[in-house]
């Protein structure tokens, strides 16, 4: 298993550097934010837990608790992947390997240990239950149970934790670079007593993100975007840069072009 090696100097640098590449590839980065969540209490650890449709997800997880939370971040990711991409560990990623059963174990107990470990920050797991890209419609959505097998070990010493689903959607509008649209519920303190068994959080998990999920879609289809913050806008799109060398011109528009 790969562990967290974890680095302030790195993470300051992602954040600029996520940030420098949200710019290039998309027009905005919007994101929606209940205003509770981010009035967690800090000593109660928080998983979030959404859809894995895009490969961005370890850059936007990042810069998301830069801008929200007073949080260690964590986040899992599949070993094969990590392998290649190891600087996710100075953020605070470890790996899972599904295909080695002891390792998968070791994994939920380092990640129930990282979730437990004293701080005066909250710790925060970010996990995506599918387990690996799938196309964000995909119905009906299946998860792996580990992340309550997460929350079952953090059981063992804690009386509560916060579960936050979290999805995102990327969708051309009206730019030529498409837009990224992150949406975080509200927070659930599940509770020790409320405890079901793997099989009912983890499909408690899965009906909550396909209801987010169909939220989101729906509000980017009728263009109900007020609840959505811009928090990162990209470089003009060609388009709006043709439209603003045409004005320069008197060529804007049709009707100006007919005077």
């Amino acid at each position: 298993m790969l562990k967290v090696r974890r680095s302030r100097a790195y993470t300051r640098w992602f954040g600029w550097y996520s940030r420098r590449q949200f710019r290039r590839h998309f027009h905005s980065l919007r994101v929606q934010m209940p205003p509770e969540l981010p009035e967690m209490e800090l000593d109660t650890p928080v998983i979030f837990y959404g859809n894995h449709a895009y490969w961005w997800d370890g850059f936007w997880s990042q810069l998301c608790t830069e801008l929200y939370f007073r949080q260690n971040l964590y986040i899992i990711i599949e070993y094969a992947q990590l392998k290649k991409h190891q600087f996710f560990t100075r953020l605070g990623a470890f790996s899972i390997d599904r295909g080695n059963a002891r390792s998968a174990i070791g994994t939920l107990d380092y990640a129930a240990e990282r979730l437990l470990s004293p701080s005066a920050r909250q710790n925060a797991l970010w996990i995506f239950p599918q387990g690996k890209i799938e196309h964000v419609d995909k119905r009906p959505l299946l998860f792996f149970r580990g992340t309550a097998g997460i929350a079952q070990r953090v059981f063992k010493k804690r009386e509560s934790i916060y579960l936050v689903s979290v999805v995102s959607r990327i969708e051309y509008l009206e730019e030529q670079k498409p837009e990224l649209f992150l949406s975080f519920g509200s927070p659930e303190l599940l509770k020790k007593s409320d405890w079901n068994g793997l099989d009912a959080l983890t499909a408690l998990m899965q009906a909550a993100t396909e209801s987010h999920l169909d939220k989101v879609k729906q509000a980017v289809v009728e263009r109900s975007l007020d609840g959505f913050e811009v928090v990162v806008r990209g470089s003009e799109s060609i388009n709006r840069r043709v439209e603003a060398f045409r004005g320069l011109f008197g060529k804007g528009s049709p009707a100006g072009s007919e005077k």
